[in-house]
């Protein structure tokens, strides 16, 4: 009876069923007591009641049904403690308690349960040591964000069949345990008060499963071991704001299957080895604020997403082979010592690229007008001189602009409003502070004069020659794209790319004779129609000669799109995709290959994302309902894509910005095709390893499944609930409303929840959907089917 909108009190209802089994009441809305009488005959072997609101402890009288073999009471507003008699239950295999308001000490006795396979409590208040020895016969222990203390038993991690162990956000003191069982495959003990070093010799043996080890926010000295570089599946390691010293040892560039090391906020010096900086699927580096000195290395991994160094001593100057990273698309540099010229940085920047606080001198890179997709550019605190290049403001993404305490001079060119200036410490003058009454009457203001006349005379002349033009595109009936010339604005011909295929799509008759493809190929060759940029897309806007506006979007992986021997395929691919039929979901329209590119056509939204409408300034727009409905209508159109008859549609970036609105309330699922047309055989390791934006990936995973959508549809209500974006200053969402999750009206947006008590309680409801979809493991997750029914009964 699951996933209903039951409600009221359980007593004796069920007890006349005196063959019941399995008894499974989860995702209602029932409150009082944990019910006791489950079936005369005591023969009940699964109960599971999570996602309620029962209240209470948890009853003596459950121990009664000896032949219990599951108990999931997780997310519930359960008190008390564990029974200390629960060991009693003999053939019990899980016992979840997760997102309750538990506290006292884990009983003993459950060590005694030789069938016990899965313990989950984590999200109470449990306090007092780890029993010695609970780890006998479990293979999942999860017992993050409680108030547990004491040290960690050193047999805790040495059984052969342990799988996951999670400790992490307690209050453990003393060391890390050594002996780690091949088995092991996730160990996090982050956010404690563990000291003493970093395990050594990990995984000696072959074989060794660790693949993700966190450890972050401790006390732990020392060195880092060399030892490390036995664990050959490590995917992920993080040894972050510790006190860890030396240097970082070379060995770790045998790690040839990582693809995070995060070692920030520690006390390391030395120089970066280069066997580090050169793994093959290393996606994020983050070794900030440390002691390290020396060069950035010559050649990195072409990987790198995320390249965060700042806050060191590094010095010399930024290596050119920089500009060969495709895949970065955030670069922290801040806080060194770095000098010289600035090479090219790739084009694909999106994030930040942060130089502040550096020796850097001379004039500003006009390059840097290139990296059309970058939204904050921090130049601050340098010795950069002369006038700020007017090319900058080509820069359509940007959002920030920080170029305070430089030696800059002239007059600051005109930027969007939309773009945080920040030039204080300079000599430059804002635009719109000059009059001609303080301008010096020289020979220079003659010239300047004359040549204000000229370019008054060529603009007259280039008006005439537009309409002359116009004129005569209006009278063609057709073109074709490969023939079609754009006009530049200093009269230049320029050919637009080679069209190697194009196609329409769309069998509406309207947008049929309205798609013009030569005038998307125009819109597209200028950076000023760039309206969104997300991971994967950037999106342009693109006028029609009948005034109809459509998107038209480029693919920024086409070096991972089907090669043009398959194109036949590509375009098979997209036709299908095209048929789809759910108005939640972005459907294809047509779509055009280049030599070089790939662009597909989307009807124009002009509300933009719901990042934009969330985080950009019209958040108080977005009420309960209209924020209600997003979810709803996101989750049909995962759940239609997902149950796609020959085979689930995935998202490969499934965010905020992401999701269209094609009004406040009716969301659109974009960037559908990708999982499709992208060759993942193609990629530098796996594609899906750097899937996915900051704050929507699950810590747990680096891998394309319906699961990993689900955890970032859960980000996606986190967003809505708060109304943060999924990271905040390093920050990730997720982790701040766990760390909150006590106390969830702070966490709710205040804005939306104080508007009536029933909006609070649906709001309180959809968050505790919004945990499981969260949860670190994927087997907690639900389906999307399953996940829009819960939306649904929280009406």
């Amino acid at each position: 009876m699951s996933f209903n909108n039951l409600s009221g009190n359980i007593s004796m209802q069920l007890d006349g069923m005196v063959s019941l089994k399995i008894l499974n009441l989860s995702y209602n809305n029932f409150i009082g007591k944990i019910p006791t009488k489950l079936g005369s005959s005591m023969v009940l072997e699964e109960l599971v009641l999570s996602n309620n609101s029962f209240q209470g402890t948890i009853p003596d009288q459950i121990l009664s049904y000896k032949n219990l073999t599951m108990i999931d009471f997780k997310s519930n507003i359960l008190s008390g403690s564990i029974p200390l008699d629960i060991g009693n239950l003999s053939k019990l295999e899980t016992l979840s308690l997760s997102s309750n308001n538990l506290g006292g000490n884990i009983p003993m006795s459950l060590m005694s349960i030789t069938t016990l396979v899965r313990f989950a409590a984590n999200l109470n208040s449990f306090t007092g040591a780890i029993p010695l020895g609970i780890t006998k016969f479990l293979s999942y222990l999860d017992l993050s964000y409680n108030d547990l203390s004491g040290s960690i038993p050193e047999g805790l991690l040495s059984p052969s069949q342990i799988v996951l162990v999670d400790l992490s956000n307690n209050m453990l003191k003393g060391p890390v345990p050594r002996n780690i069982s091949p088995s092991l495959v996730r160990l996090r003990l982050g956010e404690n008060f563990l000291t003493g070093e970093v395990p050594s010799g990990t995984c000696g043996e072959a074989g060794h499963g660790l693949t993700y080890m966190e450890l972050e926010k401790n006390n732990l000295t020392g060195l880092i071991p060399p030892g490390l570089s036995s664990c050959k599946k490590l995917a992920l390691l993080n040894l972050a704001d510790n006190q860890l010293t030396g240097a970082l040892p070379p060995e770790l560039g045998n790690l040839s299957n990582l693809q995070v090391l995060k070692l920030q906020m520690n006390k390391l010096n030395g120089t970066i080895p280069i066997q580090i900086s050169q793994l093959q699927q290393l996606s994020t580096l983050n070794l900030s604020l440390n002691s390290l000195h020396g060069p950035i290395p010559s050649e990195m991994s072409n990987s790198l997403v995320l390249l965060d160094l700042q806050g060191n001593n590094l010095n010399g100057s930024i290596p050119s082979s920089i500009g060969n990273l495709g895949k970065l698309m955030e670069v922290q540099l801040g806080e060194n010592k770095l000098s010289g010229d600035i090479p090219k940085m790739p084009l694909n920047l999106q994030i930040a690229l942060n130089l502040s606080s550096n020796q850097f001198s001379g004039a500003i890179p006009s390059s840097f007008a290139d990296l059309v997709n970058l939204e904050i550019l921090d130049l601050s605190n340098n010795s950069f001189s002369g006038e700020i290049p007017p090319s900058l403001t080509k820069m359509v993404a940007l959002t920030q602009l920080q170029l305070s305490n430089n030696h800059l001079s002239g007059v600051l060119p005109a930027f969007g409003s939309y773009v945080k200036v920040d030039i204080g410490g300079n000599n430059v003058r804002n635009s719109s502070n000059v009059s001609p009454d303080n301008c010096p009457r020289t020979k220079e203001k003659g010239k300047s004069v004359v040549a204000a006349v000229l370019i008054a005379i060529a603009a007259a002349i280039f008006l005439v020659g537009m309409v002359t033009l116009l004129v005569v595109l209006i009278s063609r009936h057709y073109c074709k794209v490969n023939d079609e010339r754009v006009q530049s604005s200093e009269g230049e011909n320029l050919d637009l790319p080679q069209v190697l295929q194009s196609n329409l799509l769309t069998p509406n008759g309207i947008h049929r004779s309205n798609i013009d493809l030569s005038k998307a190929m125009e819109a597209v060759a200028e950076t000023s129609n760039v309206t969104l940029k997300t991971k994967f897309s950037t999106y342009y806007k693109a006028v029609m000669p009948s005034g109809s506006i459509y998107f038209a979007k480029k693919l920024n992986w086409c070096d991972k799109v089907f090669p043009v021997s398959s194109l036949d395929k590509f375009g098979k691919e997209l036709d299908a995709l095209a048929k789809l039929d759910n108005s939640n979901v972005m459907i294809p329209l047509a779509y055009i290959v280049s030599a070089n590119n790939v662009y597909i056509l989307y009807e124009f939204l002009s509300n933009g994302s719901l990042f934009d409408v969330l985080h950009g300034g019209m958040k108080n727009t977005l009420d309960w309902a209209s924020r209600y409905s997003i979810a709803v209508g996101v989750a049909q159109g995962l759940d239609f894509l997902h149950g796609f008859a020959s085979g689930p549609i995935l998202l490969l970036d499934l965010s905020s910005k992401s999701i269209m609105l094609k009004s406040l309330d009716e969301p659109l699922i974009g960037d559908i095709e990708h999982y499709k047309v992208i060759d993942l055989s193609k990629s530098t390791g796996s594609l899906c390893a750097v899937a996915g934006s900051d704050g929507y990936i699950s810590p747990a995973e680096y891998v394309c499944t319906m699961k990993e959508n689900v955890y970032s549809f859960g980000v996606i209500l986190l967003e809505l609930l708060t109304g943060k974006p999924s990271v905040t200053k390093g920050a990730e969402l997720v982790k701040w409303v766990l760390r909150n999750s006590r106390n969830q009206d702070y966490i709710l947006d205040l804005n939306v929840s104080k508007t009536s008590e029933s909006v609070r309680n649906q709001m309180l409801e959809i968050l505790e959907i919004a945990l499981v979809c969260v949860s670190t493991s994927p087997d907690e997750r639900p389906k999307m089917k399953t996940v829009l029914r819960m939306l649904l009964n929280a009406r």
